[in-house]
């Protein structure tokens, strides 16, 4: 057995973001200004097919400032996922508003467009103030965009996409994210393509972006002196960084490809045995199968569960995770609303993140099914 770990998914650099980052340096454009920024967000607009783009520091914070646009405060009721990471529902509750849990569905594992609907309601019923949802493209599966936009378009709410796992994603032949009014973007360390630390907001209203910019940047209104008429934000990606996002966007088709293939190649060797299931590409979409995802079922597998899987993995130095633990279960999301029947509570009993780096060698892919087909053979 090597004595190197398997990680879940580590940064893959192409060695091409070296170029941009010595121009940054050479220039002396070490700032959150220069012409990557400028370029990064001009390519992130033509790869996403969404009009306009600001690089900003973090998935979180595109979030963040898309709430603020799109109006949310105190008193508002925000719709969510509970099966997300809770960066999705956290800028909720620094706007101070309430964060309202929906359940996901079975085939995309995404929001559920039924319990959306009866959850809007439900609130409305109560007294309550929809403003805006946030649906999650899950692992880079897209979500069920038409039917959630059509709901969401009746009650008159803000459709802010959170597609921080989606990059390269597709549904309809659209890029996820470019069906509601926002799209939001992560190159945290372990997604498709990383600036390190980083993120993204995208809209095709020109303005709505211009005025990202303007908070993401101290609110620093356009005079020759310091003067602030908002409260503003330390948002703003470092042209650095920026410069590193454009080598990684050069290969980000050939990313997604490798991590396609790991996922092939996880379901050829393992959906035969007992109580393993993978999910199935969802009509009309293309997964960037960012991290592939199986279920573990206990019921089926002799009573070898998704922990013990995961414990077998850990054993032999290989990272995996288990899905999600809904936020509506999250000691610090426990006391507000909840809306579903348990889809996303099976889903992280169940769930497994198994090794997905682009970078990641066969042999190693290899070394995780042989670890995976053992602890089935035990």
């Amino acid at each position: 057995m090597s004595n190197e770990w398997i990680w879940l998914s580590p940064p893959h650099m192409s060695g091409g973001e070296l170029n941009y980052i010595r121009e940054a340096f050479t220039d002396n454009q070490v700032a959150p200004v220069g012409r990557h920024i400028d370029r990064f967000e001009q390519e992130l607009a033509e790869y996403t097919g969404i009009a306009h783009a600001a690089a900003l520091s973090s998935g979180t914070a595109a979030l963040h400032l898309a709430l603020i646009l799109c109006g949310v405060e105190e008193g508002d009721d925000v719709l969510c996922p509970s099966f997300t990471f809770a960066a999705t529902a956290n800028p909720i509750r620094y706007q101070k508003a309430t964060p309202v849990f929906v359940d996901s569905e079975n085939e995309t594992w995404n929001m559920s467009p039924e319990w959306l609907e009866f959850a809007i309601q439900d609130r409305i019923n109560k007294g309550g103030r929809p403003k805006a949802v946030i649906p999650v493209h899950s692992f880079g599966v897209p979500a069920k965009m038409k039917e959630i936009t059509d709901i969401a378009r009746r009650y008159e709410l803000t459709v802010i996409e959170d597609a921080a796992g989606a990059m390269g994603s597709f549904y309809h032949e659209k890029h996820t994210g470019s069906f509601g009014d926002f799209t939001v973007l992560s190159f945290n360390g372990n997604k498709i393509i990383t600036t390190s630390g980083g993120g993204a907001l995208l809209s095709d209203d020109e303005s709505k972006i211009e005025q990202a910019r303007y908070l993401a940047t101290q609110a620093r209104d356009p005079v020759p002196y310091y003067r602030h008429s908002e409260i503003g934000y330390n948002y703003r990606m470092s042209n650095v960084l920026a410069g590193v996002g454009r080598g990684q966007l050069e290969v980000i088709d050939e990313r997604i490809n490798q991590r396609r293939e790991h996922f092939k190649q996880y379901r050829l060797n393992l959906e035969s045995l007992p109580g393993i299931s993978f999910p199935d590409e969802p009509e009309a979409a293309f997964c960037n199968r960012w991290l592939t995802t199986m279920l573990v079922n206990p019921e089926n597998s002799g009573g070898v569960t998704r922990e013990e899987t995961r414990l077998k993995l850990d054993s032999e130095k290989i990272e995996a995770r288990p899905f999600w633990n809904p936020l509506h279960l999250q000691p610090v999301f426990r006391s507000f609303p909840w809306y579903g029947d348990g889809v996303c509570e099976t889903l992280y009993e169940q769930g497994l993140c198994l090794p997905s780096g682009s970078g990641m060698p066969e042999p190693d892919r290899n070394r995780v099914i042989s670890s995976i087909q053992e602890a089935f053979w035990k």
